[in-house]
């Protein structure tokens, strides 16, 4: 029988962060700390929402770009919170902020393209740019710089073959951020090498002590800014699968032809829930991000008194505490942990090879399954120091 797998997809490796989830649904005590899914409820009067949709019937298939409602509401709320100035024709509505990140690679990459992406980073970029026909341009980023990219560090990576910089802030895995300040630090080099940003902002609204700033919104940056956000994380609306991209219509005209033929139109339903947060969930955000800043400063209180290194996360809900003083890979060191204490870490080599010494802890649980999990992680520390 013919083999009817492409190369490309063979050589791609499954989700370092799937694996190990997994195998902990097969343990009935165990505790996940793996997955970035925020362990509250999606706000009632959001649900609500999406129930009155199916109750009224709303269940038809929208415009390609979505609700005209919804894309001008995150017009407004993109301009009230960051300055972000794209009209609804700007704008297309995705399912969940993969499918853009997805769509905005596959349209802009031609053949032999470099895209340079920032390491450690979100375990779907590398993938996608190289089922696109790209080249992955990897920048690895140092802890002694906050894991922020360094205009040094851009400036050697760019070639004639560069054309696009794929950036998260606030970062997954490592909750780094880059401020204003920081962010133009570098649009100088990205307006001088004529490169477009692709900007994935899904954790933009989870900031500790700091207010998001978006790049898209510097002088010269609008116009070159593919700007990707969704409800996920912000909104504690993972299931319903709702996201968008941002940009300028001479590109965002040419990426909503892989969305037309590809998906027609993100979940109906999701799209008027969508609405309503938007309207009306700025509480919902302070109220979640309240709590999630108390699993952070515990969780580094925890790690400070094991005396684990660990760099201060200052976005989105993750932690990247350093192990290398343990003298295990990333990998055997998540491998020996779940199976000796049915705990759940996600290697920092599932983010890219730079990070060995690294694993991702997420606080998108409860207080009370964290401490658990640190008591767990103290006993698997203590048991291979002894």
């Amino acid at each position: 029988m013919r083999d009817f797998i492409s190369d490309k997809i063979k050589n791609i490796k499954p989700s370092g962060i799937r694996k190990f989830f997994d195998i902990a649904r097969t343990i009935p005590d165990c505790i996940s700390l793996g997955v970035g899914e925020p362990d509250f409820d999606t706000p009632w009067h959001i649900a609500e929402e999406g129930i009155y949709a199916i109750e009224s019937s709303k269940i038809f298939y929208t415009s390609n770009q979505g609700l005209l409602e919804l894309r001008e509401e995150i017009s407004k709320w993109n301009k009230r919170k960051y300055n972000l100035s794209y009209s609804p024709d700007e704008i297309i509505v995705t399912t969940g902020g993969s499918e853009a990140i997805d769509i905005t690679l596959r349209s802009i990459i031609n053949p032999g393209d470099e895209i340079i992406i920032l390491e450690p980073s979100y375990v779907s970029y590398e993938p996608i740019v190289i089922l696109s026909g790209g080249i992955p341009k990897i920048i690895k980023l140092k802890n002694e710089n906050s894991f922020k990219l360094t205009k040094e560090e851009l400036q050697e990576a760019i070639t004639p073959n560069t054309k696009a910089l794929l950036i998260n802030y606030p970062n997954n895995p490592t909750g780094a951020i880059m401020d204003e300040n920081d962010l133009l630090k570098i649009t100088d080099i990205i307006i001088k090498n004529d490169l477009l940003v692709i900007s994935d902002e899904i954790y933009s609204e989870l900031t500790y002590g700091k207010t998001h700033t978006s790049i898209g919104s510097l002088e010269g940056m609008r116009d070159r800014t593919i700007t990707i956000n969704g409800f996920s994380k912000s909104f504690s609306m993972t299931g319903w699968r709702l996201g968008y991209l941002m940009g300028p219509k001479v590109i965002v005209d040419e990426i909503k032809k892989i969305h037309q033929y590809a998906i027609m139109c993100a979940p109906t339903i999701s799209q008027y829930a969508g609405i309503e947060a938007l309207k009306k969930g700025d509480n919902d955000i302070e109220n979640m991000k309240a709590e999630y800043n108390l699993r952070r400063n515990y969780l580094l209180n925890e790690l400070k008194r094991l005396n684990i290194p660990c760099f201060v996360p200052e976005g989105a809900f993750y932690i990247f505490p350093d192990i290398h003083k343990f003298n295990k890979s990333s990998e055997d060191f998540a491998t020996d942990l779940l199976k000796r204490e049915h705990l759940v870490v996600v290697p920092g080599t599932a983010f890219g090879s730079s990070t060995d010494s690294f694993i991702r802890i997420s606080y998108a649980y409860s207080l009370d399954s964290l401490k658990e999990a640190m008591k767990r992680l103290e006993r698997y520390i203590n048991s291979i120091n002894s």
